[in-house]
């Protein structure tokens, strides 16, 4: 008996002193992690998101082999005899070394740095929205005067708009926080800053972009807390200004028709091409397609197959397992933005958190469109696949985007781990 009353006096001496050392060292997290007893935080979060950088690298890699795929016959056709067969495999590559090097270095700026330059980024957009539009200084490809020359590569002013409006977006309802419930205050400075955006694009013409940029703009005033009357307002009025510039344009108005009714006669062989040579390309894929480089429309038959109609291309090689796949990996993505952007706005760092879910939102709605338009579910848009179609600029600005996805991640770690950023 007195031996167990000597171990029970020790528990009780042992558990004092666990007691007393628990005091001195509290965590900074409920059941995150504990401090050293030395004082020092941890700088550096342990690790990142791999499942977003698993899915961003897949769709880079499959999308370099499907424009392989896709350009391998185009020297055949007279307007590009003077390529060779890999000139836009070696051109896609390079491109992704570029944009590799550019999101390494966006990776490394704080989100802090990102929303001070917010606005001086979006004016710098602006300006060179305004260069393109200069005769001699922008490029005009197809009628459309959309890329300005640097050196042997183009930049298309168009993708850079995309994020730095993103960033205004964030900025601006972080600012503007308290006057979401009114609607003058809180609507018309960011919708004015888009109206500008769009005029310039519409100059180009790119009104791809411009719906883009106007659906990344309503998203974040959406998730920033605008209320829902505000926001079907402000969808109502995007809705009619779109309609009314395509009842304005007989190229448009004809491109609608075109895809109400692609295989009439008048439409197969004008506006309805590419849909009708489209549809034929995912129709002969079929559940698990032709095999990776059978594809028959990518041989001169489908115009833009390595751009905006490589979705049908990897229908035709890949059939429906592959465009369930491509859906897939797409979905998995913009869900793991949306859940970094959850979690750092529950951190109380709004703007990260809008910025993540921005930029979820801005490749969400860009895949959706094209997968749309490939589908002949919507009518045709000259709008790429993100990370998969090949487009330096829009590669580089995209995995630029992602780069300060998985910034906002690894503060978010640090931050939960008892760290600062």
């Amino acid at each position: 008996m007195s031996q167990l009353a000597a171990r029970f006096s020790g528990l009780l001496a042992w558990f004092g002193r666990a007691k007393a050392d628990d005091s001195e060292v509290l965590p900074v997290r409920l059941g995150v992690s504990r401090l050293s007893a030395t004082g020092a935080t941890p700088t550096r979060a342990q690790g990142f998101d791999q499942q977003l950088v698993w899915v961003t690298v897949a769709l880079l890699l499959w999308g370099l082999v499907m424009v392989y795929s896709a350009s391998i016959a185009m020297p055949e056709n007279p307007r590009f005899a003077k390529y060779t067969h890999t000139y836009f495999l070696v051109r896609h590559a390079m491109w992704l070394c570029i944009a590799l090097v550019g999101a390494l270095l966006a990776y490394q700026v704080p989100l802090s740095v990102w929303e001070k330059m917010a606005r001086p980024l979006f004016v710098a957009s602006l300006v060179l929205l305004v260069l393109v539009l200069i005769p001699h200084l922008g490029k005009v490809v197809y009628g459309a005067r959309r890329w300005i020359g640097v050196g042997p590569l183009s930049f298309q002013p168009s993708e850079l708009a995309k994020f730095t409006v993103l960033l205004y977006a964030a900025d601006y309802m972080v600012r503007k926080m308290e006057n979401k419930e009114d609607f003058i205050r809180a609507v018309w400075p960011m919708g004015v800053a888009t109206a500008v955006v769009g005029v310039l694009l519409l100059a180009e013409p790119d009104m791809g972009a411009f719906m883009v940029i106007a659906v990344i703009a309503m998203g974040i005033l959406f998730l920033g807390g605008v209320n829902a009357k505000m926001f079907f307002l402000i969808a109502f009025v995007l809705t009619g200004a779109f309609a009314a510039m395509i009842a304005a344009s007989p190229w448009r108005r004809e491109r609608i028709f075109a895809y109400l009714d692609p295989w009439s006669e008048t439409n197969a062989l004008a506006k309805g091409y590419q849909l009708t040579h489209s549809l034929i390309a995912i129709g002969r894929g079929e559940i698990f397609g032709v095999g990776l480089g059978g594809s028959v429309e990518k041989l001169n038959w489908l115009p833009e197959a390595h751009t905006d109609f490589l979705l049908a291309v990897i229908g035709e090689e890949f059939g429906l397992v592959g465009v369930v796949l491509v859906i897939g990996l797409f979905f998995w993505m913009v869900r793991r933005m949306m859940h970094i952007g959850r979690q750092a706005i529950a951190l109380e760092r709004v703007f990260a958190g809008l910025v993540s879910q921005g930029v979820a939102v801005w490749m969400g709605f860009q895949a959706f469109i094209n997968m749309g338009v490939n589908l002949g579910a919507l009518p045709t848009k000259g709008l790429t696949l993100p990370l998969m179609s090949y487009g330096g600029s829009a590669i580089l600005i995209n995995l630029a985007a992602i780069a300060v996805v998985l910034r906002i991640d690894q503060e978010n770690r640090t931050l939960m781990q008892g760290g600062r950023v």
